[in-house]
């Protein structure tokens, strides 16, 4: 049993001052009191809910920042040309260099505050595009990273079939494949199998898109879900992907989702960066998510999403990092909402009530679907009975000291960045203080020895 007693503790009625959380040797929440527990740790700062990863590509870490060299008129400079540069560096990870990576991208997350992670994991294969023995050998890896590191993982394995609407795979395509549902099936019970072993781990399910996977498997995939079982797939984040799906399908690919399969909560549509109105109002109505990962779309040039409007019809909608091209979720949500400044002319892109909150409406929301994303409940930020999950901010800072309660959560989110963190708390028990993950100099050893042998950034 320990207690953490903090100057304050986001809930969602807002701020709890001076307030002590107990949790038992598993870091379960057991109680949270305004009385100071005997023994409890004093800690000068402010607990938020633990942000939620709501997607990761992590073997992509390792190529943040090497495709931006681009020869004017020269090769084309778009998402297509970047992808080409992602094939290539997953051709050469071996099952070593992905646990080496996930690990520091995870110790990374962490120490940004991130205390789940949901990984859109399609490299599967050995580099000949032959499946190892374990199946989820490639999985395993990313949960032992997340052992590793504290984090929570929910690691969805992708259903990838083809290259492209009604074509093969490239071979460059080759350690993503499963050649048919019944395939795509064996990796996920081989999966769950292994998930018993690491207790950090769910596994939800996953397809690449509409383009990587055909219609009757997609209605398989569809009704093989279960309950509270997160579902997760790119759509429509780049012009040419609705292009071809017009000419493949004869609809747009939300369209196509909305007449086909039982979209619900359980859906989390990733970038979704190109709807018309009826494809906006229907992800609405039918309570499914968006993920957006607005560090990565903008570097991919994809778009920008219709925020404003999806959140008047109560749209709900996560953050992920995506291609790890940053790994910070106040930059995530800034990016987020100055966006849609920018084409608005406004200034309340993420006022959902009277309140006029944007910073806690932000930090909310990004939670609770978020939550969703993890396939977790997401009634409440602290909840007795569940793990204790928060990144706490530094109260010693100039402005966080000078700044009221209720401007807290605004100023956090607008004016903060990495060094704001005091520290990120998993399962009851530090993982990262002052800016650095407790396991970081190991971690570290084994990534740069990584990154040495695969020579991707030299």
């Amino acid at each position: 049993m320990k207690s953490y007693t903090f100057k304050g503790l986001l809930t969602e009625n807002g701020w709890l001052e001076n307030i002590t959380v107990s949790v038992d040797e598993k870091g379960i929440i057991t109680n949270i009191a305004e009385t100071e527990s005997v023994n409890s740790e004093i800690v000068n700062g402010f607990a938020l809910p633990g942000f939620q990863n709501a997607h990761s590509h992590a073997f992509q870490y390792a190529m943040a920042g090497l495709a931006e060299m681009h020869q004017t008129g020269q090769t084309a400079d778009d998402f297509w040309s970047w992808r080409t540069t992602m094939y290539n560096l997953a051709l050469t990870i071996s099952p070593d260099d992905f646990e080496a990576i996930a690990s520091m991208l995870y110790a990374e997350m962490v120490q940004n505050g991130y205390t789940d992670v949901a990984e859109f994991h399609y490299l599967h294969h050995n580099k000949t595009g032959v499946p190892y023995s374990n199946l989820a050998e490639m999985g395993e890896r990313l949960m032992r990273a997340a052992e590793k590191t504290g984090i929570h993982l929910t690691l969805v394995p992708i259903f990838y079939q083809k290259g492209g609407f009604g074509t093969a795979a490239t071979e460059k395509q080759k350690r993503f494949i499963s050649p048919d549902f019944e395939a795509y099936q064996e990796l996920v019970k081989a999966s769950e199998k292994v998930a018993t072993n690491y207790k950090n781990t769910k596994i939800g399910l996953g397809i690449h898109s509409l383009r990587a996977v055909d219609e009757e498997s997609i209605k398989k995939i569809a009704t093989f879900l279960q309950a509270n079982q997160p579902m997760h797939i790119h759509v429509s984040e780049q012009l040419k992907e609705i292009e071809d799906c017009l000419d493949f399908y004869g609809k747009r690919p939300v369209e196509w989702l909305l007449d086909t399969v039982d979209l619900n909560d359980n859906w989390h549509l990733v970038h979704a960066t190109h709807l018309n109105s009826h494809e906006l109002n229907g992800i609405a109505k039918h309570k499914a998510n968006v993920v957006l990962c607005p560090s990565t779309e903008g570097n991919l040039g994809d778009g920008i999403f219709r925020l404003t409007e999806f959140q008047k019809q109560n749209g709900n909608w996560s953050i992920g990092t995506d291609s790890h091209i940053s790994i910070n979720p106040f930059e995530e949500l800034r990016l987020l909402d100055y966006g849609q400044r920018l084409i608005s002319h406004k200034r309340n892109t993420f006022v959902t009530d009277n309140s006029g909150n944007s910073g806690f409406n932000a930090i909310k929301m990004a939670w609770k679907s978020g939550r969703k994303a993890m396939g977790k409940s997401n009634d409440t930020f602290f909840k007795i009975g569940e793990p204790f999950d928060a990144v706490v901010i530094d109260s010693k800072l100039p402005l966080i000291q000078a700044t009221k309660t209720e401007h807290l959560c605004n100023t956090i989110v607008y004016t903060g960045h990495s060094s704001s963190i005091l520290g990120t708390i998993i399962n009851g028990d530090w993982k990262a203080k002052h800016g650095k993950h407790l396991a970081l100099d190991h971690i570290i050893k084994d990534y740069k020895k990584t990154m040495e042998v695969l020579a991707v950034r030299l």
